[in-house]
């Protein structure tokens, strides 16, 4: 899905667009537990693997083709639907063919690698083969253009732009981007947020004037209404009002200044010469990542903000004016420092092309490989006996919710991760919203180090560490111990918003606190699905297991803001630490129903 975006936005696609449709690739696995029976009923789990991923394999190539035409936007996004279910169709069989071909033990033993090769594969696909597309986009067009940008408390503070006055001294030679002021020096100094807006806005309106951007379509205004919907007279406003009397939020300061943003810098770019006759130059401008970014590890410094000027089209009629691109400061960005962003305007229809053949490849690699070397499990077949197909098909429906416990069991995956639901919403805001305003003030930068690199580490860690132990002990030995690394840790969140510690390092050190205690916890709930699932449905039964968790954690997401917003940070981590009771409860109640030797290994 990463990777779509991304192609997406190099190909001109707009922001809205990109949002709206690519959103319904998400579609295929929410609703997966809908045709997890016909995958378990009919044929083998190994076959499905299998053919889905020759179906993969012929999607990326056939997507690779079709960006080439005009109307490629709608031919792709229908491949990638397609793939999409062909994806969520190989995640219902691997799962089955996961608990088929390996025992109890072995299962406990390899569920925390599952979710660690798991995320390489996102690191690969939204980084990797990202760097690859650009390394492809910058071989084949004009010379990319590096402009260093300069946030300094020396630079000069500039109150005006007028691109009007912008000229260019083109050199001899081929077809070049210019670019100035190059390097780009911005003041580290606050300005009122009308004033960016307004930079932001004159930018815009110029670079459409003169043919860079597209016009865009306003939408139309709805409707207004003083009265108070349904929802908010008979649901959210007596539960808010319910909330703010246990939970009162503390008084904010009041200050009489008018809001603050960081200081913005305005970089013209344009061409030496005029483009050849007929045709059009796509510019495209962004932060150059440098190290661990390439692959989509390390830190990315947010503290530059590229406001407007992503993508500009030269042609004959704009070639020799100047296109504005406006970048940002983060308003916490306090000490001297420098990014370099760049400009590429290579063949980007082609490269994402070959990209594409590459990846089409490797998957039709992976695909042979797995024809070959795949294990055959004996218990590996469909299971349709006498009856009909429709009437197996529902009858592995209702086979779910005849298991013993059944009710238990949904309310326990609906409601474990009751608090992390609702957490996870609110912990960026949180760290980067103002000491006044009951955060942290940590710059988008420093948010990036605290969760890209010590949260990401710590969950990995906590994860394997959870599969090893549940593993050597078993699930129900180790399911207390995992709840209560689940739960306890997210007073750590509730220590930072009373404390507010000014030390970076205690924060990372919070941050990391939890995530570990997440990742070595989430193994139990992980494990409790499997043994669930287990029976002679176990794929399709797994599938729904995990619909119903995608609901737990999309349900309390949707409102964890606005109680946020009601009882302000303190309060709101404390209401996090009550809403782990239910989870912890069920767990308790369920202690006694798991197999004493589920997970370990036997003799």
């Amino acid at each position: 899905m990463t990777m779509s975006v991304v192609m997406y936005k190099r190909l001109g696609i707009s922001n809205t667009d990109i949002a709206l449709y690519t959103s319904w690739l998400y579609l295929p696995w929410v609703i997966k537990p809908l045709w997890s029976p016909f995958v378990d009923i009919t044929r083998t789990k190994r076959f499905w693997i299998i053919a889905m991923q020759y179906l993969v394999s012929l999607g990326l190539a056939l997507v690779a083709f079709s960006i080439q035409g005009p109307a490629f936007f709608k031919w792709s996004l229908f491949l990638f639907w397609i793939m999409a279910f062909a994806s969520s169709t190989h995640d219902i069989a691997a799962d089955g063919f996961y608990m088929l071909g390996l025992t109890k033990h072995e299962q406990a033993w390899w569920v925390g690698l599952r979710s660690t090769f798991y995320r390489t594969a996102m690191i690969v696909g939204s980084g990797l083969l990202v760097v690859l597309a650009g390394v492809l986009e910058s071989k084949n067009g004009l010379p990319p253009v590096e402009i260093p940008v300069q946030a300094s408390t020396q630079a000069p503070v500039v109150e005006a732009w007028d691109p009007a006055a912008v000229r260019f001294t083109a050199p001899d030679g081929e077809l070049r981007v210019l670019a100035q002021p190059n390097p780009l020096p911005i003041a580290l100094t606050e300005r009122s947020a009308e004033e960016a807006r307004a930079v932001i806005a004159q930018a815009r309106a110029w670079n459409r004037q003169h043919g860079f951007i597209a016009e865009e379509n306003p939408a139309p205004a709805k409707a207004e209404s003083d009265a108070p919907s349904w929802w908010t007279a008979n649901v959210s406003g007596p539960l808010g009002g319910l909330l703010t009397n246990y939970f009162p939020r503390p008084p904010r300061s009041v200050s009489s200044q008018a809001p603050v943003a960081g200081n913005v810098g305005v970089l013209y770019l344009s061409l030496s010469q005029e483009p050849p006759a007929g045709q059009e130059i796509a510019v495209n401008f962004g932060r150059q990542p440098g190290g661990l970014e390439y692959i989509g590890l390390g830190k990315s410094d947010k503290g530059f903000s590229l406001k407007e000027g992503e993508r500009f089209v030269f042609n004959a009629a704009n070639w020799n004016q100047p296109a504005m691109a406006v970048i940002q400061l983060d308003p916490k960005l306090k000490a001297d420092t420098a990014v370099t962003f760049a400009t590429s305007s290579g063949n980007i229809p082609l490269a994402w092309s070959i990209t594409l053949f590459f990846v089409a490849a490797l998957f039709l690699a992976f695909s042979f490989w797995h024809t070959v070397m795949l294990p055959r499990p004996a218990s590996d077949g469909p299971v349709v006996t006498h009856h009909s197909l429709l009437g197996e098909f529902f009858g592995t429906l209702g086979s779910f919710f005849k298991k013993p416990g059944v009710v238990l069991s949904m309310a326990f995956i609906l409601l474990y991760r009751f608090d992390e639901a609702q957490l996870v919403k609110v912990i960026s805001p949180f760290l980067l919203d103002s000491r006044e305003a009951g955060g942290l003030g940590l710059t988008t930068s420093q948010v990036g180090v605290v969760y890209g690199t010590f949260g990401i580490l710590a969950l990995t860690f906590g994860g394997l560490l959870g599969g090893f132990m549940a593993a050597k002990h078993g699930l129900r030995r180790m399911l207390p111990i995992m709840v209560a690394s689940m739960y306890l840790p997210k007073f750590a969140f509730v220590f930072l918003s009373w404390a507010q510690p000014t030390n970076f390092l205690i924060t990372c050190a919070a941050v990391a606190v939890e995530q570990f205690g997440y990742g070595f916890g989430f193994t139990a709930f992980m494990l409790y699905m499997l043994f669930f699932a287990d029976g002679p449905h176990k794929t399709a039964h797994f599938a729904i297991c995990t619909g119903f968790m995608a609901l737990g954690m999309m349900i309390p997401g949707m409102w964890s803001g606005w109680v946020a917003d009601l009882v302000g940070y303190k309060h709101f981590f404390v209401w996090v630490i009550c809403s782990a009771i239910p989870g912890f409860t069920l767990a308790m109640l369920l202690y006694r129903r798991i197999d004493p030797q589920f997970g370990k290994k036997t003799s």
